[in-house]
């Protein structure tokens, strides 16, 4: 008889997936069914989707306001923005109703500020099932404390009510402990699909692309993959161009609402034409871009894993970015960290300076430039794969906690 678990999850597939949701898809996929089977409460948002469905090995409930096939501005009207406020609440008692049935021997939140209030609240209830959570957080923490003030005593329980806390970095895990959490702690990074990012391409089709994006000989060309907002810092970069000879350009593979900003920064900086805002490019394609480019950066202010910096190592890409968050736990750099075999450079915050010498860096120093990006890929590969974190999940965590429940 297979064990069972219940996850809460705010959203999950076909729509709305991040990392958190194919970090809890490319694990259950890889769990036996004949061991492990899983369920779910998540939003419904759209109308067209079941309130029930198997995808992989979890059958997912869908809760909460609904309409037809809404987009992200519909998300913030009503009623669908009272969705993530309710879900705090209705998750909790949906738990409840599908554990009359099914008895589960764990329960798995993703994320605190989505689903440890309600995974909280239903292990107040039910004391003696397991509850696991995992933080994936990427905001600042402040601002995440912040956005919970209405239900901040039940976010706190989140942390404290959890019996272990799955934490992709050492500076979530910290975290974990600052906000009262005693238990066990377990520091699982998430994984990239290395193959998929290091595979070789043509050189007929890489040609092709330099060809429509303009590259000449002896450009540079600094790529970053990020969403545009406030924490990613891309304005930084572009304000580093401003200090770099004419052949250093930008490509900007991502959107969001801090794209017109950006677009005025660059112009006001007099290096519109050398940087390239190229949207949402498929994940199929990323790594050909990755492949043309010549340095990847993304000087973040807060990060609690940040699964591209991985990728384009995986691309043999040497990395520029600050040690913030969770990107301590693999970017080392040679100058700041002398005890460990670098893996890329390191900046501080809101740097636009040391951005441009590090760039630099990278194009004047073949040797390091070697060495780093040999050392990054042999870390991504041996850390960072999705059958080895799906194993430690299912041996350091589901494992030990529907074993110890009897």
């Amino acid at each position: 008889m297979p064990k069972r678990i219940l996850i809460f999850s705010l959203v999950y597939y076909p729509s709305h997936v991040g990392g958190a949701e194919v970090a809890i898809k490319e694990i259950t996929d890889r769990v036996d069914q004949s061991e492990i089977e899983f369920d779910m409460v998540c939003l419904r948002f759209d109308r067209n989707l079941s309130a029930i469905e198997k995808i992989g090995n979890v059958t997912v409930h869908r809760i909460g306001f609904t309409a037809s096939k809404p987009t992200m501005a519909d998300l913030k009207k009503f009623p669908l923005h009272l969705n993530k406020f309710l879900f705090q609440f209705s998750a909790a008692w949906k738990a409840h109703r599908l554990y009359q049935k099914r008895k589960y021997d764990a329960v798995w939140a993703m994320m605190a500020h989505s689903t440890g209030v309600p995974a909280g609240l239903f292990k107040t209830f039910y004391p003696n099932v397991p509850y696991i959570l995992t933080l994936q957080e990427g905001d600042p923490i402040d601002y995440i404390k912040q956005k919970m003030r209405p239900v901040y005593p039940l976010f706190v329980r989140g942390f404290t009510k959890a019996d272990t806390v799955q934490a992709i970095s050492t500076f979530l895990a910290n975290w974990a402990r600052a906000m009262g959490f005693k238990g066990k702690l377990e520091v699982i990074p998430n994984a990239v699909n290395t193959k998929h990012f290091s595979q070789t391409y043509p050189q007929v089709d890489l040609d092709a692309l330099k060809q429509k994006l303009g590259k000449k000989q002896g450009d540079v060309y600094i790529i970053t993959t990020s969403r545009l907002v406030k924490k990613n810092a891309v304005d930084d970069v572009i304000k580093s161009l401003a200090l770099l000879p004419e052949q250093f350009k930008f490509l900007i593979l991502g959107i969001g609402p801090d794209e017109a900003m950006l677009r005025a920064l660059a112009q006001e900086k007099g290096v519109e034409d050398r940087v390239m805002f190229l949207g949402q490019i498929d994940h199929k394609e990323m790594p050909k871009y990755l492949k043309i480019s010549d340095i990847f950066t993304r000087p973040s202010l807060s990060e609690g894993m940040g699964n591209s910096f991985v990728e384009a190592m995986a691309a043999e890409l040497p990395v520029v970015a600050t040690q913030e968050g969770g990107i301590a736990d693999f970017l080392f750099d040679p100058d700041l960290n002398p005890d460990k075999e670098p893996t890329g450079l390191a900046v501080s915050p809101r740097d636009p300076e040391g951005l441009a010498k590090q760039f630099k860096r990278f194009v004047e120093d073949a040797v390091l430039r070697e060495r780093i990006v040999k050392n990054a890929r042999e870390l991504a590969f041996a850390k960072y794969d999705w059958d080895l974190i799906a194993s430690d999940m299912k041996k350091r965590v589901f494992g030990p906690a529907v074993k110890n429940n009897k």
